[in-house]
């Protein structure tokens, strides 16, 4: 229940109790306990109240700029998208969706792109167990252009590990000066599983950006910087086995 309402992953919620940080009704809570909304919960003597723990966690997709953390302040991004200088991405999303947020498949800090956060712990670990299963699209940015050896390499997916991704294709897409464009489309990839399929054949990647999640796609109406709360159906299509 502390999970579901942001307040803390379930691990942490675990330890809270384990340490005596939660009373329920003015007793000390024990792991596994079930709790009613008529039930009075403190943490460290503070209330918890029903609106903070009723409140709904919602699903977050957002638009991170590489180089920006979704946690540290970045005041240049934060001025281009209109926003108090200081502030990070997950500072700026709303208040009542929760206090602590998860990342989904976090893209690394170097590289950006669509980015997914959530506030209830369970609901983020369905739905990090359910992008495994998931095809997204990579753009992938290197310096010159994959030789026909090396594109054969990244279609085979081995990655460091002896792990092999399912990589559905690997399309050029332009380029400026000496550095060309990618378009990788592989099933259940992360962001370093990407970097890697390409450092592996010997390219110089010097940006990687994920564009599709599933059903998700970046679309152009959302800014670096910028978030929007996900849709029931979205949800549902993210957290639902493809038949």
């Amino acid at each position: 229940m502390l999970s579901r309402a942001g307040l803390a992953s379930r691990r942490e919620a675990e330890d809270w109790i384990r340490a005596g940080r939660i009373t329920i009704n003015g007793q000390p809570a024990i792991l596994g306990v079930r709790v009613v909304p008529s039930d009075q919960l403190r943490l460290d003597g503070r209330l918890i109240r029903q609106r903070e723990v009723g409140g709904g966690a919602k699903v977050f997709v957002c638009h991170r700029s590489p180089g920006e953390s979704l946690t540290q302040p970045n005041s240049e991004i934060s001025a281009e998208a209109g926003d108090t200088p200081g502030t990070s991405l997950i500072e700026r999303l709303p208040s009542r969706a929760g206090k602590r947020f998860i990342t989904i498949s976090p893209m690394p800090r170097v590289d950006g792109g669509l980015e997914l956060v959530t506030s209830d712990g369970e609901l983020g670990a369905k739905l990090q167990r359910s992008v495994r299963s998931l095809v997204s699209q990579f753009s992938v940015r290197i310096l010159g252009e994959l030789s026909p050896q090396q594109l054969e390499g990244v279609l085979g997916g081995i990655l460091d590990s002896g792990q092999q991704l399912e990589v559905e294709r690997c399309d050029p897409s332009g380029g400026e000066a000496a550095n060309r464009w990618y378009a990788l489309v592989a099933k259940g990839a992360s962001g370093k599983d990407v970097r890697q399929l390409f450092e592996r054949q010997g390219a110089l990647v010097s940006r990687v950006q994920r564009t599709h999640l599933g059903p998700l796609t970046m679309e152009r109406s959302l800014g670096r910087g910028q978030f929007r709360e996900l849709t029931e159906e979205e949800l549902q299509a993210l957290t639902t086995p493809a038949s």
